[in-house]
């Protein structure tokens, strides 16, 4: 719980999971990618997360029910125009530990539910800002998308073949690893922070350019000292290394190969068939027939074939799989990597912990279905005065995936 906020948060017990965080509280307002994602993290490792949807839903094109970022969160109406929504807003501040907003710099001043707003509840709340270009600087105000972001940073630029457009990945580096994570961090961190003796609130400015640029910081060593070519598909670790790639089987499906080390190197020559064969590894002047001399070896099996090759070996050597073969595959499927919850295939929570251990504890929030039940456990009856949504409906819990 808040230690700033006195009496009316001891009154109201948390109602988070059971892991690391529980008891932990997190005000999220509504918004899309990377923020939600974020949010979702908290609430998988036992924060009592709440979001705060607005009147007529979100304007992406998914059913809320199976919207599984916004698992293990409970949710409550409030319209932030009408003039009494912000305060019900600054109401939940006064009994949280932690802010999440994805508003673009300023709106959330203009609503009245800004830093100075919110510490003037609760001067020890950790208010996390995430947006893609940061709250500063001559972009904060104009909009843009993870690609965008990516492109800026030199990220993009370094993901493709040489002589080929750079190849845009799914928004996975810029949104979610250079953003959520990092507000995750973030707002963790100061967290920490507030908790200690003399500690205080403060922002947390997460920025996607700020993230995918810190991702890349060996890369930019290797740069400095030689060891990296700023030009896309010509390197070790960006498919410029034949022995570090993905190659085409026989049915048209895909190995991806990462025996950079050398004995790694010479098992998988050996399971490939090539020892006899394949230039040395460190000569670069013959890499362009090693790549060659690889390529037609994997087409002559399949995808299925060379993973019985490859599987009980040290080679580096793994199937590239779709979204929906992953769950099955048997390594993730005794690890329970997917669980299946509410008839939804879907990734466990991560990472494990080996005491305080978190889990799947409810389906994705629907909007306004939790709001007399917040207003009761978190102690603000102001949130009632608009109720929107009757509680949500109970689960038997998450199930492996198979």
């Amino acid at each position: 719980m808040a230690g700033t906020a006195g009496t009316d948060n001891e009154r109201a017990q948390p109602r988070g999971g059971e892991g690391p965080l529980a008891g932990v509280r997190v005000v999220e307002l509504a918004g899309i990618g990377p923020g939600p994602f974020a949010a979702m993290c908290l609430a998988d490792l036992g924060a009592d997360v709440v979001r705060v949807d607005r009147p007529g839903g979100s304007a992406l094109p998914v059913d809320p029910a199976k919207d599984l970022t916004n698992r293990n969160k409970r949710s409550v109406l409030v319209d932030l125009k009408d003039p009494s929504g912000p305060a019900q807003v600054l109401d939940l501040v006064a009994r949280a530990d932690i802010l999440i907003e994805g508003f673009r710099p300023g709106v959330a001043e203009r609503l009245g539910i800004g830093p100075d707003a919110c510490f003037a509840r609760n001067p020890g709340l950790v208010y996390g800002r995430m947006t893609g270009w940061g709250q500063e600087g001559p972009l904060a105000p104009r909009a843009g998308h993870d690609v965008s972001y990516l492109a800026l940073t030199g990220t993009l630029g370094m993901i493709g073949k040489p002589d080929e457009p750079p190849t845009v990945p799914a928004n996975l580096v810029g949104d979610y690893a250079g953003g959520s994570l990092y507000l995750v961090m973030g707002v963790l961190a100061a967290l920490h922070h507030a908790r200690t003796p003399g500690g205080t609130g403060q922002v947390v400015d997460a920025a996607i350019v700020d993230g995918a640029s810190h991702l890349a910081t060996m890369l930019h060593a290797m740069l400095a000292t030689g060891g990296w070519q700023d030009r896309r598909g010509t390197n070790l670790l960006d498919g410029g290394c034949p022995f570090y790639g993905t190659y085409e089987t026989s049915d048209g499906q895909y190995m991806a190969v990462g025996a950079l080390e050398p004995q790694f190197y010479a098992e998988f020559t050996a399971l490939l068939g090539i020892a006899d064969r394949a230039p040395g590894r460190g000569d670069l002047s013959r890499w362009g027939e090693l790549r060659e001399t690889i390529a037609a070896r994997f087409k002559e099996r399949t995808r299925q074939e060379w993973t019985a090759v490859f599987e009980a070996s040290d080679a580096c050597v793994a199937p590239v799989l779709s979204m929906r073969e992953a769950p099955v595959h048997p390594h993730l499927a005794a690890r329970n990597t997917y669980v299946e919850h509410g008839g939804i295939i879907q990734p466990a929570p991560a990472p494990r912990f080996s005491v305080t251990q978190g889990g799947i504890a409810r389906g994705p929030a629907l909007p306004g279905a939790d709001t007399a039940r917040v207003a009761a456990d978190w102690d603000v009856p102001s949130l009632t005065k608009n109720p929107h949504a009757p509680g949500p409906k109970g689960d038997d819990g998450p199930r492996p995936a198979r």
